[in-house]
């Protein structure tokens, strides 16, 4: 009935993690992820992640983003690479 904390960590697939830059936070530097990463705050940096980008209607990426797919309703300012669905949202802002 239980299980070894081993045995649970080797069975726990990290790619469901959802990564969360809050609003009112600033973080400068480049992600790499494997999980999603939802952006409602400020990015000063570029992401690539496996999974998918959720940016919010307050949130701005300033730099080049890479995933698999992506929701953006914010602000990117550089060049968005996305490898299966795009959905931009009418406050989304692309330069």
């Amino acid at each position: 009935m239980f299980t070894k904390k081993e045995e649970f960590m080797k069975n726990t697939d990290t790619n469901t993690a959802i990564n969360m830059i809050g609003s009112g936070t600033t973080i400068t530097g480049d992600i790499v992820s494997k999980g999603d990463i939802r952006v409602d705050g400020v990015l000063k940096g570029s992401i690539n992640t496996q999974g998918k980008v959720v940016l919010g209607q307050e949130g701005t990426i300033e730099g080049d983003v890479v995933c698999i797919n992506a929701d953006v309703s914010g602000t990117i300012n550089a060049k968005i690479t996305v490898s299966q669905l795009l959905s931009l949202k009418s406050s989304a802002n692309l330069n």
